[in-house]
């Protein structure tokens, strides 16, 4: 992370998180005359739009007055967002916010733990369902983890309204 980034990350962690959110990610590059700063925020339940222009106007402000302001100069490019589906599990929170996702886990002794997220306990456990039946993963002994995307997920809520047009018979003339 470039020490600049750094910087902002530093200055706007606090102030993100008394609005709740979690600073995910900071990166800041040159594009010109211009820097381009992005930002990666979460919160467990989500991000919406609502939230991501609240917090864009919130870091806007911060990013315009010093001394964030002395790390930035000249123009510069806002992209707030919210972390990607390959993003990877590596802190508690994102094993608490992947409840209910398949997942696939290396451990740092090579077995692959493949199965959805049922609980996490603790800060330092989660709990996957897998083929061969419930494991308990120690969180910090997880070389790399990843939320696995699905398509036709087996459990999804049905939308009820949905389903009633799709079997309704077509009005013929």
């Amino acid at each position: 992370m470039s020490p600049s980034a750094e910087l902002v990350r530093t200055g706007l962690r606090g102030p993100l998180a008394d609005m709740g959110v979690d600073l995910e990610d900071v990166e800041v590059v040159k594009a010109g005359r211009r820097h381009v700063v992005r930002v990666v925020v979460d919160r467990d339940g989500g991000v919406d739009l609502d939230l991501v222009a609240s917090v864009s106007q919130r870091v806007s402000e911060l990013l315009d007055a010093p001394p964030l302001s002395d790390q930035l100069p000249g123009p510069f490019v806002l992209e707030v967002t919210s972390p990607g589906v390959d993003r990877p599990l590596t802190e508690p929170r994102h094993w608490r916010r992947a409840r209910g996702r398949l997942v696939q886990a290396t451990m740092a002794d090579g077995r692959i733990v493949a199965g959805r997220v049922i609980d996490v306990p603790t800060d330092t456990l989660a709990i996957v369902s897998t083929d061969s039946g419930d494991v308990t993963v120690t969180i910090a002994d997880v070389e790399q983890a990843l939320v696995q995307v699905e398509f036709n997920r087996a459990d999804a809520p049905v939308d009820a309204d949905a389903t009633e047009d799709a079997d309704a018979p077509e009005d013929e003339e």
